[in-house]
């Protein structure tokens, strides 16, 4: 069965987050792994990604400070925004 077109960089980068949550399609799923397996790019990204959980997951929110928590959440409140007016 051949797959979909293929998706670019920028939807790849987008589908990281789900992809490491189990939380994409099967045809989702393969459509991202067969862009990384061509991507050296969104490959490292992707590495990258599963570097950060793994370092983050040791520090609690109790552990930084109130200006980090608070400059955090701007941060994702932007990406989330960005990437709901793309879907527009």
């Amino acid at each position: 069965m051949a797959l979909t077109k293929e998706i670019t960089c920028h939807q790849a980068v987008a589908l990281v987050s789900d992809y490491l949550d189990g939380a994409l399609s099967r045809r989702e799923r393969r459509r991202l792994e067969h862009h990384l397996a061509g991507c050296d790019a969104c490959s490292a990204y992707l590495d990258q990604m599963k570097v950060t959980i793994a370092l983050s997951g040791s520090v609690s929110p109790e552990d930084l400070p109130e200006k980090a928590l608070t400059d955090l959440m701007e941060v994702f409140e932007n990406f989330q925004r960005d990437r709901n007016d793309e879907g527009d």
